[in-house]
C-alpha cells in the first residue's frame, strides 16, 4: 500500500489514471454505452451518477474488465487494460456475494488466494467493525454487515482502485454511515474510489468529482462543487432538483 502522507494526512496512491477512448457497448444492436472520452485521475473519490438505465453499472464493469467493450479501449496508466491491472482493482456489488463460510473465512480465503499475510484478517475485520463476529456464518449477518464484509474482502486485495456499485442501496441510515466511513478512510489511505450512487446527498458527502451519465453517455464531468452548484445540462439540473420525469415528458 502507499507509504507517504501529504500535509493533509492523505496518503499517496499507486493507482494510475484511467482513460476511456471511443468506448461502446452494444447488446442486440442497441448501444448501451457510448463514451467518446473520459479521464479519471489517480486519486480521490469519483461519484458516478445518473437516472436508472443510464449505464452506470455497465461502465464500472467495463472499466473493471468484467465485460468486453464492443468498440474502443480502456487505458490504465497509458496502457490497455490487462488482467494484471484488473487484479489491482476490486469491485463491490450492490448485493454482496459471500462464501458459505464464517466471516473470518471469507477474508482468509482472499488473503490466501492472493498470497498475502493471513494474519491481516483480524485487522481487516476490526477496520469494518466485524471482529466480534469473526466466527459467525457470513450469510447470517445483517444486510449492512454483509456489505461491510464485502468491502473488507475487497480491501484485503490491497487494490489501487476500488469500484463500488451502489453499496448502500436499501440499507438503514446507520449502515450507510458506517460504509461511508470505511470508504472515506480507504480514500485517505490512497485507494482510488469510483462510487456509483443514486443518493444525491451521499454524493455530496463523498465526491471529489462527479461523472454524470444519461442514456449511456457522459453528459457532465466536473469537480463536485462545480457540478452540484452549477450543473451545465438540463438533464443534470432536472436530476438534482428531482424533476427529471417532468423533463422527459416534454
Amino acid at each position: 500500500m502507499p507509504e507517504r502522507a501529504d500535509e493533509n494526512g492523505t496518503v499517496g496512491t499507486r493507482a494510475s489514471q484511467i482513460e476511456v477512448r471511443a468506448l461502446a457497448y452494444d447488446v442486440a444492436e442497441a448501444r448501451l454505452i457510448d463514451v467518446p472520452a473520459l479521464t479519471l485521475g489517480p486519486t480521490g473519490t469519483t461519484v458516478v451518477m445518473g437516472p436508472n438505465g443510464a449505464g452506470k453499472s455497465l461502465l464500472l464493469r467495463l472499466m473493471h474488465g468484467l465485460i468486453r467493450p464492443s468498440a474502443g479501449e480502456i487505458l490504465v496508466g497509458g496502457k490497455p487494460l490487462s488482467p494484471a491491472q484488473c487484479k489491482a482493482q476490486a469491485l463491490v456489488f450492490q448485493k454482496p456475494v459471500l462464501l458459505r463460510r464464517s466471516v473470518a473465512a471469507n477474508i482468509d480465503f482472499v488473503l490466501k488466494a492472493r498470497g498475502k499475510d493471513r494474519s491481516h484478517c483480524h485487522h481487516l475485520l476490526e477496520r469494518v467493525d466485524l471482529a466480534s463476529l469473526a466466527d459467525r456464518p457470513a450469510r447470517r449477518l445483517s444486510g449492512g454487515e454483509q456489505q461491510r464484509l464485502a468491502i473488507a474482502r475487497a480491501l484485503a486485495t490491497e487494490p489501487d482502485t476500488l469500484f463500488l456499485d451502489e453499496p448502500t442501496a436499501s440499507l438503514d441510515p446507520e449502515s450507510v454511515q458506517a460504509i461511508e466511513g470505511i470508504v472515506t478512510a480507504a480514500a485517505r489511505e490512497g485507494v482510488r474510489i469510483i462510487f456509483v450512487t443514486h443518493d444525491i446527498q451521499q454524493a455530496r458527502r463523498l465526491a471529489d468529482d462527479v461523472v454524470f451519465l444519461s442514456n449511456g453517455r457522459v453528459v457532465e464531468e466536473a469537480p463536485a462543487d462545480a457540478f452540484f452548484n452549477g450543473p451545465e445540462t438540463d438533464v443534470a439540473r432536472a436530476y438534482l432538483s428531482g424533476h427529471l420525469d417532468r423533463l422527459l415528458e416534454t
